[in-house]
């Protein structure tokens, strides 16, 4: 009889052990990706193992798009991708790299794009959910977008790029000034793009350069601050692969970050920063709730910078006695003298008969704003 393999019911088996599989190498010098958080960047270049594994999809998914992405810009416009970038500290990968005429003048034909940049640009390209959406529009790159992509740059203006096989060509170059700096947001959900772009500054490099010398000089991971706020709070927190390493086991009942509570000192200071953050939002509460009252009954469009919104205010649904009577009619039941909703509504259910309801017209549901960037022309 031949032995016929079992047909897999999901390929995210398959995805994630190809993800598994990505070659990823030893910390000996810190991946300029890897500076999200200063005890994870920490965690990784001490060679301390995961703790933590978690659902991948969303990265994966990201993964696959940026990729895709990226191929396609190396054969529709002649890009440089995935170039790598080192010194004997840092390394990394730069998604794309666009050469001035100048500098793509000194490169053989097939390495110069189709259209050189007006000025040398380095470009990342970043996948969000819709749920980051509005604050990637709002307040574009993150810190640690910007410090990643300045560390990508600051490589490639100091040290070129990195003469390894398949980039021999482009390491004759020698250092390579960076003058623009471009992120690519994909919305992963919809499709949607948003290009944030800024000069190059040395001294945001610079920045970023000491911010890789605070971790390399710890002695031990501990010794770095944790960037956010931890698990439950922070994302970022509840997806690390060093979320128990640096937290600790959860507790029931408590959350992570009870734990820096020590002593009736760290009580007190916790307290007054409670009642301090308060105070803040109390007057922004205020003033938001006026804006909002401002706002009833607006219609729902584009205004300025901002798109309204509503949701809710529809008619409740609510037990439809008179088709329960006429329900229990139907079905040869005595009917109440005063019908028992409650009590009709147990019988229906112990029978098999979705119980009626109908809208009420006159109770509805609360309504709530939802206000988002609207997208610029």
């Amino acid at each position: 009889m031949a032995i016929v393999a079992e047909r897999p019911l999901s390929l995210w088996p398959a995805a994630h052990a190809a993800d598994a599989r990505r070659p990823r190498s030893q910390q000996t010098k810190l991946g300029a990706s890897d500076t999200v958080c200063a005890r994870r960047a920490g965690y990784l270049l001490h060679g301390r193992t995961p703790t933590d594994g978690g659902e991948k999809r969303k990265a994966i998914l990201g993964t696959w798009l940026h990729a895709g992405i990226l191929d396609a810009a190396r054969e529709e416009y002649g890009w440089l991708i995935e170039r790598r970038v080192e010194d004997a500290t840092v390394r990394g990968h730069i998604d794309a790299v666009q050469l001035d005429a100048a500098t793509a003048a000194r490169l053989p034909k097939r390495l110069r794009p189709m259209l050189p940049a007006e000025e040398t640009t380095v470009e990342d390209v970043k996948t969000k959910g819709t749920y980051q959406w509005d604050n990637v529009l709002r307040y574009g790159a993150s810190e640690a977008e910007l410090r990643q992509v300045y560390l990508y740059a600051d490589l490639l203006g100091s040290e070129g790029f990195a003469s390894v096989k398949g980039q021999r060509q482009l390491a004759r170059l020698g250092p390579v000034p960076v003058a623009r700096i471009r992120f690519r947001f994909i919305n992963r959900d919809n499709g949607d793009d948003y290009v944030q772009e800024i000069a190059y500054e040395a001294d945001r490099a610079r920045r970023a350069r000491w911010w890789v010398q605070q971790v390399r000089a710890a002695s031990n991971p501990e010794q770095l601050p944790r960037t956010f706020q931890g698990p439950g709070i922070s994302a970022i927190c509840d997806h690390c692969p060093f979320r128990t390493a640096c937290w600790g086991l959860l507790v029931a009942g408590r959350s992570p970050q009870s734990q820096l509570i020590h002593n009736d000192e760290d009580r007190a200071k916790a307290l007054a920063e409670y009642v301090e953050a308060g105070e803040q939002m109390k007057p922004l509460k205020e003033q938001q709730k006026l804006a909002r009252a401002k706002l009833d009954g607006s219609e729902p469009g584009t205004y300025g910078d901002n798109v309204l919104k509503w949701s809710g205010g529809n008619p409740t649904k609510v037990d439809d006695v008179e088709a329960m009577v006429a329900l229990y009619r139907r079905a040869g039941l005595e009917v109440p003298m005063a019908p028992d909703a409650a009590a009709m509504k147990a019988t229906l259910k112990e029978v098999g008969i979705p119980v009626p309801t109908r809208l009420d017209h006159d109770r509805r549901t609360a309504m709530s704003i939802n206000v988002t960037v609207s997208k610029k022309s």
